[in-house]
């Protein structure tokens, strides 16, 4: 009724977990990593809860959409079901052939067993996930307890992921479930967000849903929060009150008092907004040291958001980034040529000069740019270069898979905070420059130490960073559709010309985020127009490997 009055391409606001709408709040990440883990890792037993409308069905429905192709997923979101009927639906979901006695649990998970095993032969992974999971029974619950035990003799053959509300915490601290409690390996709470990040969720629902204009004002964002207590759904269900509200006044702006009577003709949308979300246990002694961090990222003059798709941050692994196979190992190109020597790591953070103006200065040299302390933060002088900072938290895929030259916040067992750049990739060793030593180590020594942040340099299109969605024009847009052109797309120029993103763009814009595994949201942000400069390889851009996977 209203988006045309708005400009808009569809309603922005709907209550249907839409993945293209999905907001990456630092708490979205964060569970969206865990998910992540559990999909990458064997043997992890995650768990992830968080208030009704916070936002745990939009997560599933991303993750859907980003599975690696030799992953198998069992979804069950009915689990008010018997132990047998449970075994059942998992079964149906893996397609795996039923026993003759259909209504023996044993016959059942003996099925089940030879077919993870057959699956685990064939190199794939199978993952059970369970959404609305405080509903599980005790009985489906020891169930699932056994299901754990269904191994060989390195690695879990299923590996399961409970999503619910925060009652499922309660459940599985009850006595009796005490076994299966002690199996889980990530443990995460999802929060409602924050004010600040409440405002750009409504901005960045609006853009996706076409909007080229304000159309909530500051105060009005604000009062969304306040009354909806920052928990997602319910702020939606403001949202689209406000802007039918707006549109029977004729007003094109939202107003404060607008979202106050919006928020008082929904029935029970005022609720407080929850506290004390679950950090894995690995992350307790650190979060000290990470947030010191961000505030040292700060000083840099950039925040986790993304520039070009709205404020959707990449998520973040926070139990352990792992490493991807490789499949012919790539070549370091930003190595020396003379092997540092063969020095811990830790060792060599213990002597210090891991600093943030180090970091800088080792980064910006492989741009072959200079940096001046005195001058300025780093990206500011990185700008003037016509190079663009990137700071996010992300996986080790993620910055594999950008391949650019990146500084690596490290946080050490001590929890004081190292800043070291990742200089180049050798199958599973790192070329890292720590202050003035080059170091030669084992990606695996990362692991204990590295909490996802990164910030990284690239030379934006046309030397300006530019948001690209349907509707845009400019010389950008050009680029991108010569860009994916050259990578085998078939973009013609529509009607409108070259310089317009028309749905024909779009459509191979989302072909190639899902080809790339990246964020299919037909919104060319940061990331997308990094991978695709590597996939290009501009020579006048320094590269973590080798040729282009």
């Amino acid at each position: 009724m209203y988006t045309r009055f708005f400009g808009l391409n569809e309603k922005p606001f709907a209550i249907t977990p839409d993945p293209r709408y999905l907001f990456m709040s630092e708490r979205h990440g964060e569970g969206l990593a865990h998910l992540i883990y559990g999909v990458t890792e064997s043997g992890g037993f995650i768990q992830l809860t968080g208030e009704v409308g916070t936002g745990k069905t939009t997560l599933v429905r991303t993750l859907l959409g980003q599975l690696p192709d030799e992953v198998d997923v069992a979804l069950i979101l009915n689990p008010q079901l018997t132990a047998l009927e449970f075994l059942l639906a998992i079964c149906e979901e893996l397609d795996v052939a039923l026993p003759a006695d259909s209504s023996s649990k044993k016959a059942l998970v003996d099925a089940l067993n030879r077919h993870l095993l057959d699956a685990h032969a064939r190199g794939r992974r199978t993952i059970l996930l369970v959404d609305e999971a405080q509903n599980l029974s005790a009985d489906v619950l020891e169930q699932v307890r056994l299901l754990t035990n269904l191994e060989t003799a390195k690695q879990k053959l299923l590996q399961i992921i409970l999503i619910g509300q925060p009652e499922l915490r309660a459940v599985l601290g009850q006595a009796n479930l005490r076994q299966l409690a002690q199996r889980v390996t990530g443990r995460y709470h999802l929060e409602p967000l924050s004010r600040d990040e409440a405002v750009r969720y409504i901005d960045h629902r609006l853009k996706v849903a076409g909007a080229l204009t304000e159309i909530f004002e500051p105060s009005a964002k604000r009062a969304v929060h306040r009354r909806a207590g920052g928990i997602p759904r319910l702020m939606n269900v403001i949202c689209d009150r406000a802007l039918l509200g707006a549109y029977s006044a004729e007003s094109r702006q939202v107003t404060r008092d607008v979202v106050r009577r919006a928020a008082a003709e929904v029935a029970g949308s005022e609720t407080a907004p929850m506290r004390g979300g679950l950090l894995p246990a690995a992350l307790a002694a650190t979060a000290i040291a990470i947030v010191a961090g961000v505030v040292a990222w700060a000083s840099l003059g950039t925040g986790p958001g993304d520039a070009q798709a709205g404020p959707a941050t990449t998520p973040v692994v926070t139990t352990a980034p792992a490493v991807e196979p490789a499949g012919e190992p790539p070549v370091a190109t930003n190595a020396d040529n003379a092997s540092p020597p063969p020095v811990p790591l830790g060792a060599v953070l213990e002597r210090g000069g891991a600093t943030l103006d180090a970091a800088m200065d080792n980064l910006l040299a492989l741009w072959g740019e200079t940096y001046d302390p005195a001058a300025g933060n780093g990206c500011d002088q990185a700008a003037a270069a016509g190079l663009s900072c990137l700071y996010q938290r992300g996986s080790w895929n993620t910055v594999r898979q950008l391949d650019r030259p990146a500084v690596l916040t490290l946080t050490d067992q001590a929890g004081a905070t190292h800043h070291v750049v990742l200089a180049g990739i050798a199958g599973d060793t790192v070329e890292l420059r720590v202050g003035d030593t080059p170091l030669s180590v084992p990606a695996d020594d990362l692991t204990d130490l590295w909490f996802g942040q990164y910030l990284l340099l690239w030379r934006p299109p046309n030397g300006a960073v530019t948001a690209l969605q349907p509707g845009t024009r400019g010389a950008n847009v050009v680029w991108l559709r010569q860009s994916l052109a050259s990578l085998g797309a078939e973009v013609p120029a529509g009607e409108s010309g070259a310089d317009f993103f028309d749905a024909t763009l779009e459509s191979e814009l989302r072909a190639f985020q899902r080809r790339q595994r990246l964020q299919v949201d037909g919104l060319a942000g940061e990331r997308t127009q990094i991978r695709i400069n590597s996939l290009l390889g501009d020579e006048n851009s320094p590269r973590l490997t080798g040729a282009p996977r």
